[in-house]
């Protein structure tokens, strides 16, 4: 009774929403390569919305694990006035704040928000990743919403692409039966396909299809830089923004096709199906309980000889990447310092870690990550815990753009620290969003400085539609300047501009780069601690 009342809630919270975005618009028809869409037009705004594009064929059936496949022409009008269904997923990350029609193995969709007007083209256009681990995530969620960048003048598109084992499943079948023999990359293949469909559609909306900036945050991020290396991408990209992440090692890094394939191996032998003939035959049902009952994080990207070549290192050190402008930087306190110590933060514990993780170069570690203080050692470990998780891959991206391209390339350190949740009974998610107190979810302890996912809602400018924070006037000043300078970026491929500080691109080779901490009062700072990072690029052998 109580999960029948939850769906009708959710469907009359579904139907009242619909209700207020056409309470001040009207109808507005599009022609795209494939058929014609209706979408909403703003009155208040003057921007146009249109949700729940399809870009592909729905990945079911036969299709599950095959590379996503060109739409059919259509007759008549499709409506695109509500966000389409979210990919198949769990609850990984509590509460993500969805606001997708279900979710459905057929959730090839995207969304487009334009403020072009009827004699108006060639604006600058956003295309956005989200985040989750490649495990969760949806391009409906408020944080990502696009309405207020299009109000810089800028077509914004969100997209899904598929997850967990619907998104990255490898297997020796499947590679035998894929026209380029590899099988994986699904969800990544998405995203090259959502490209695509910009390439051939976004000028119908106003935009510039040779002006398209991609951009992403965690596993968005990882997207935006396995995209800038793929060949079958980086021609379709002028610039590119990554927020915390890049497929290199240690950070989520795609493994050689004779890997992938093994684990997908086993992973169906361990749980008793004989074939992938069988596996497609089976309910959506059946496959999400034998993914979710396994607590499995997902299947590794793949060195598919097709999406990706070779491994990202190589790709950006041959100068094969996509030679485009890059905006790229993390968070300053992207992960607790109990990630590392696996404990409380104590001088003994660290050490005896910092130990147990270098034994050789223990030293060195405990010297580049002062420690003498309460609130060095609190740094410390934060630091570290942060660098190995995801700050040093995002450097390592940095690194070998700027080395490797004539492109400028930016960086950031994004530092405001969020303030209190308004619901006391709910505590930050790990990745965005919240969870109750009294749930199962990892406790955060608080914030020294910006955690993972925290300035998403500030860059695209979404303070007012991620209400459980009690923001203020600082953060609104944050989220301002932020927002103009991705904005700039998107239109310019130089984040410069008026009422913004100044922010210089990184030399080569530069070991004391010029920074953009951005906070409340944001400047441009020369880093001096970037021997961590060396350090890390030896000790990882990239």
């Amino acid at each position: 009774m109580k999960t029948r009342l939850f769906a009708i809630m959710v469907v009359l919270f579904g139907i009242s929403e619909l209700a207020a975005q056409q309470k001040n618009a009207f109808p507005v028809q599009v022609t795209l390569e494939k058929g014609v869409i209706e979408g909403l037009y703003d009155t208040h705004t003057g921007i146009q919305k249109y949700f729940g594009i399809p870009f592909a064929k729905p990945p079911v059936g036969e299709l599950r694990w095959k590379a996503p496949q060109p739409l059919d022409a259509w007759e008549g009008v499709k409506e695109t006035k509500a966000f389409g269904p979210r990919p198949m997923q769990t609850m990984v990350f509590g509460d993500m704040k969805s606001r997708s029609n279900g979710v459905s193995e057929d959730c090839l969709y995207l969304n487009v928000w334009t403020p072009a007007k009827r004699n108006d083209k060639d604006l600058p256009v956003l295309v956005y990743f989200y985040g989750g681990g490649n495990v969760a995530g949806d391009a409906s969620e408020y944080r990502y919403d696009g309405e207020s960048m299009a109000k810089k003048g800028i077509v914004v598109v969100t997209t899904n692409y598929r997850l967990n084992i619907f998104g990255n499943l490898a297997h020796p079948e499947l590679s035998a039966e894929a026209p380029y023999k590899a099988s994986g990359n699904y969800g990544q293949l998405d995203q090259n396909m959502a490209l695509k469909w910009v390439r051939d559609n976004i000028a119908a909306f106003g935009g510039n299809p040779n002006q398209v900036t991609i951009a992403g945050e965690s596993a968005g991020s990882i997207g935006v830089s396995v995209q800038m290396a793929s060949p079958l991408s980086k021609d379709l990209i002028n610039g590119a923004i990554g927020e915390s992440g890049a497929a290199i090692p240690p950070t989520m890094a795609p493994v050689p096709l004779a890997e992938a394939e093994k684990q997908g191996a086993q992973f169906l032998e361990s749980v008793g199906i004989q074939s992938i003939s069988e596996l497609r035959k089976m309910s959506t049902r059946d496959i999400y309980e034998i993914y979710t009952e396994s607590q499995r994080f997902g299947f590794p990207m793949v060195i598919d000889g097709y999406l990706l070549p070779k491994p990202l290192t190589d790709i950006f050190a041959s100068k094969e990447q996509a030679q485009v402008p890059l905006l790229v930087g993390w968070n300053s306190a992207e992960i607790p310092g109990m990630a590392f110590t696996q404990g409380p933060i104590t001088e003994e514990g660290f050490v005896a870690k910092v130990k147990e993780a270098y034994p050789d170069d223990y030293q060195k570690v405990l010297d580049l990550y002062p420690h003498g203080t309460a609130d060095e050692l609190q740094w410390a470990a934060t630091n570290l815990a942060s660098d190995r998780f995801i700050a040093y891959s995002t450097w390592k991206w940095f690194d070998l753009h700027r080395n490797n391209s004539e492109q400028a390339v930016y960086r950031y350190l994004y530092s405001k620290i969020r303030p209190p949740l308004r619901d006391k009974n709910l505590m930050s998610g790990l990745a965005g969003g919240t969870v109750e107190r009294n749930s199962d979810a990892p406790q955060m302890p608080k914030a020294i400085g910006a955690p993972h996912a925290a300035e998403i809602e500030y860059a695209m400018g979404n303070l007012p539609l991620v209400d459980d924070y009690a923001w203020t006037g600082e953060d609104y000043k944050a989220s301002k300047t932020m927002q103009e300078f991705f904005a700039n970026f998107i239109k310019n491929g130089n984040p410069n501009g008026e009422d913004v500080p100044q922010w210089d691109a990184a030399g080569k080779n530069d070991n004391t780069p010029p920074v953009m901490v951005i906070d409340t009062e944001s400047k441009l700072i020369e880093v001096t601690d970037d021997a961590r990072y060396e350090f890390l690029d030896k000790s990882y052998n990239n």
